[in-house]
């Protein structure tokens, strides 16, 4: 039987040093409306999350895809934003840290860790190459995804591999091989807009046509960045949530 982990970084038995935390924390119903944008900026003092869920929360916070977390419904649906603030400088990992104890302390997070097989794909870089330009060093990390796009600034390919996984909504995992964290836009078109008949508001020549005749984001992927997803089953390490309450505003 998996051992029981309870949210809170750096702590085990006998341990007294505190976990991280962040200075200063608030946590509030996004009123984004539904379908826009989401996720999370690190900067060297704090994060900064809109519109964002408890498992796209977890998702940053344990480095897992979102395919790989197991938990109540409202977990994947219900919307935070959420602005915190370090006592100091810190880098991403220590963020990350900062942020698990303060979803363990504002959600009572707790979970514990299972292997199964998945049928999923794996990211592997395509025969004409990888596309995406490397990031300047020390940039800040930026990661926005919707619908139809993934806006990204110093992301990993194990990240871009995360974020695929959010949109094919099956595991995805990083088998290209390539180190460093890079800057891209990868646009496509979602598949239930592609191939849209003809209306008033997507004659050809319009925005929603042009979108409507856009790639899929297989075909995006090869062409904007020279990657490719290969369907196979993945070995997936699932997190399952035991415990987690719905964030109080404050």
């Amino acid at each position: 039987m998996a051992a029981l982990v309870i949210a809170q970084a750096g702590q085990s038995f006998g341990q007294t040093t505190p976990a991280p935390a962040f200075e200063a924390a608030s946590i509030k119903p996004s009123k984004v409306e539904p379908g826009g944008s989401s996720g999370i900026t690190t900067r060297k003092g704090g994060i900064s999350a809109r519109n964002v869920t408890l498992k796209r929360c977890i998702r940053g916070a344990y480095d897992v895809q979102e395919s790989q977390i197991v938990g109540p419904k409202w977990a994947g649906e219900d919307r935070y934003d959420i602005d915190a603030k370090a006592a100091g400088p810190s880098g991403d990992s220590e963020l990350m840290a900062m942020l698990q104890s303060l979803l363990a302390e504002r959600f009572g997070l707790a979970f514990h860790r299972e292997t199964r097989e998945l049928p999923g794909y794996a990211l592997v870089v395509g025969k004409s190459g990888l596309k995406a330009k490397r990031s300047q060093p020390d940039g800040d990390s930026r990661s926005i995804s919707s619908r139809v796009a993934i806006d990204a600034q110093a992301c990993s390919m194990r990240r871009l591999a995360q974020k695929l996984s959010e949109v094919i909504h099956a595991p995805v995992a990083d088998l290209t091989g390539v180190p460093g964290e890079f800057d891209f836009q990868l646009k496509w078109t979602p598949e239930d807009m592609q191939a849209r008949p003809p209306s008033d508001g997507n004659k050809p020549g319009s925005a929603l046509a042009d979108l409507a005749n856009g790639p899929s984001v297989f075909t995006a992927l090869q062409e904007q960045l020279g990657l490719k997803l290969e369907p196979r089953k993945v070995p997936t390490e699932v997190l399952v949530i035991d415990r987690a309450e719905k964030a109080s505003e404050n």
